[in-house]
C-alpha cells in the first residue's frame, strides 16, 4: 500500500493535491472527492444503492483530519464529514479519475441535471 508523502489543499482552485511514496501524484477536485465519498450516505449499503450527488460543483474541503496511519477524514463545506478516505481509496480515485469523472458527468446528464462543465 502506497502512503502519501504530501497532502495539500488548494482552497482557491478547490483541488486536493496528493503525492505518494510510490511516486504517484494526483490533483483531485473537491467536487470529485465529495461525489465519490466512501460514506454510506453516498455509496449506500450495497450494490445499486448509490446516491447521485447533485449540485456539488462549488463544494470545498474545510478540514482534513488524519485517521490513524491509514486514512483521512475530509470535512466538506456543505457539512458532509462521514467518509473516511483510506490511502488505497485515494490512490484508486486518482488513478481512475478520468473514467470516474466521465461516469459521474454522464449520470448527471442521464438524470437531467446540469453541471458547469456542460457549458464548455
Amino acid at each position: 500500500m502506497a502512503k502519501p508523502t504530501d497532502i495539500k489543499l488548494h482552497q482557491v482552485s478547490k483541488v486536493l493535491e496528493l503525492r505518494f511514496d510510490d511516486g504517484s501524484h494526483f490533483q483531485l477536485p473537491c467536487e470529485y472527492l465529495r461525489v465519490y465519498s466512501p460514506s454510506a450516505e453516498v455509496v449506500g449499503h450495497g450494490p445499486g444503492q448509490e446516491t447521485l450527488q447533485l449540485d456539488k460543483s462549488a463544494v470545498n474541503i474545510s478540514a482534513i483530519d488524519p485517521v490513524g496511519n491509514y486514512a483521512v477524514k475530509l470535512t466538506f463545506d456543505d457539512g458532509h464529514d462521514t467518509g473516511l478516505y483510506s490511502w488505497d481509496y485515494l490512490q484508486m480515485l486518482g488513478a481512475d479519475y478520468d473514467n470516474r469523472w466521465a461516469d459521474y458527468l454522464q449520470r448527471l446528464r442521464d438524470a437531467g441535471h446540469s453541471h458547469p462543465s456542460f457549458n464548455h
